[in-house]
């Protein structure tokens, strides 16, 4: 037989070199994870998930099948009479957007009134020194610059109107001022407009349905669900991949909750759209420091609440009817003592509820990011830059990531 067998030192040098080549392919992909960027292409495809969205029985899921949880924030300002997201005063954008992310939502929830699409809506509160790329924009041109920001670090966004004017919000989806007519048409509109951004998700249809809003009566000038029936359909005429989100009520067959959030009528008088797989039905939720509801006030407190939460929103998961979207829910304590050293029912109730959500599989987007919330403050503190840790820490417990991997 011929020599075929390589010299001792030569075999050295090779498995030396082996060795360091292995180390460097192990290492490349943890250092392409730190050092590349999504970009706007692989963000709006959907990397990791393959888009579009959609329901099925309580899950929400990608068109391979894989579950998605949206694990978010509300960033609002856009509603209001600044016609931009709050903040842009002290910050830079792109600044306020990494750090979402890097705070580990993987979705936004973000306001705007009908008002902000008239010509007489001028944005205000904005640095432009800052943010000199915002300067002469209109509000929705700002709306642009906001979800193409979010969309391309690999957040998904839900549109949701949240006031018809920047006055304030309303019980019914119609006012005066903004008819059925336009409502629908703005919805539309901006389901058309951010079509080709897969990452634009949803629409949140209505903000916390409350008053003489009713579920299900046929009532033509009160009856939401219909409503919603008319908005979504249209919607999905214009965009056959959003999510369409409906939200409760405030008071069913006598029974009243949260505004937005009883979701009671849904068991009778379900939601029907053209696509039923398009929906996903959403509550809002809040603490004793908001308003001083009969339940926190039940001796059984905290234990009492998940048959509560399941009463009003939660059956529609434990029953596999449809998704769940806790759309807002926030408050300023997570703590489970005051500083006088008392039972602090506002942190025992958003650790419970933080709890309800991961064990059953619900989504959510807190409110706020905004620290000038009154009632619940936000995410970050009153500077808008240091964020408030036991907060994050505990919404860190449920969170899902984001819907692109960094490219």
């Amino acid at each position: 037989m011929g020599r075929t067998s390589l010299s001792r030192t030569r075999i050295l040098w090779i498995s030396a070199l082996v060795a360091v080549a292995a180390v460097v392919v192990a290492l490349v992909p943890l250092l392409s994870h730190n050092d590349k960027k999504v970009t706007p292409e692989n963000a709006r495809s959907g990397q990791r998930l393959q888009m579009p969205l959609h329901a099925e029985g309580s899950k929400i899921l990608d068109a391979r099948g894989e579950e998605v949880t949206f694990t978010g924030v509300n960033w609002f300002g856009l509603e209001t009479n600044t016609f931009a997201p709050h903040g842009l005063w002290s910050r830079k954008l792109d600044d306020m957007l990494d750090q979402m992310v890097a705070s580990g939502f993987n979705s936004m929830r973000l306001p705007f009134s009908n008002e902000l699409f008239d010509d007489s809506a001028k944005p205000t509160g904005v640095d432009f020194a800052q943010n000199p790329d915002l300067e002469g924009l209109t509000g929705p041109q700002i709306m642009d610059k906001v979800v193409e920001g979010a969309t391309k670090r690999g957040m998904m966004v839900i549109l949701d109107r949240h006031r018809p004017t920047s006055q304030g919000q309303s019980n019914l989806w119609y006012t005066d001022k903004v008819s059925e007519e336009r409502w629908i048409s703005d919805w539309v509109k901006l389901a058309e407009h951010y079509k080709d951004n897969a990452l634009v998700v949803g629409a949140d249809l209505h903000n916390e349905p409350h008053g003489e809003a009713t579920w299900g009566d046929g009532s033509e000038k009160t009856d939401w669900k219909a409503a919603a029936e008319r908005a979504g359909n249209a919607v999905l005429k214009a965009n056959p991949n959003w999510l369409i989100i409906v939200e409760g009520i405030e008071s069913y067959d006598g029974d009243g909750y949260w505004w937005g959030g009883n979701l009671q009528g849904a068991a009778q008088h379900p939601v029907k759209l053209d696509d039923q797989s398009k929906l996903v039905y959403s509550a809002h939720d809040y603490s004793p420091k908001v308003w001083s509801q009969q339940w926190f006030n039940d001796p059984s407190f905290p234990a009492n609440m998940p048959a509560l939460w399941d009463k009003q929103f939660g059956y529609l998961v434990k029953q596999n009817v449809a998704p769940v979207l806790m759309g807002e829910f926030g408050g300023r304590s997570v703590a489970d003592k005051d500083a006088q050293g008392n039972k602090d029912l506002e942190g025992i109730w958003q650790q419970n509820l933080i709890k309800y959500l991961k064990d059953n599989g619900l989504s959510y987007t807190y409110w706020s990011w905004n620290p000038n919330s009154g009632d619940t403050g936000g995410v970050l503190k009153d500077d808008w830059k240091t964020i408030d840790q036991d907060k994050l820490d505990l919404l860190k417990t449920h969170q899902a990531p984001l819907a692109a991997e960094n490219g």
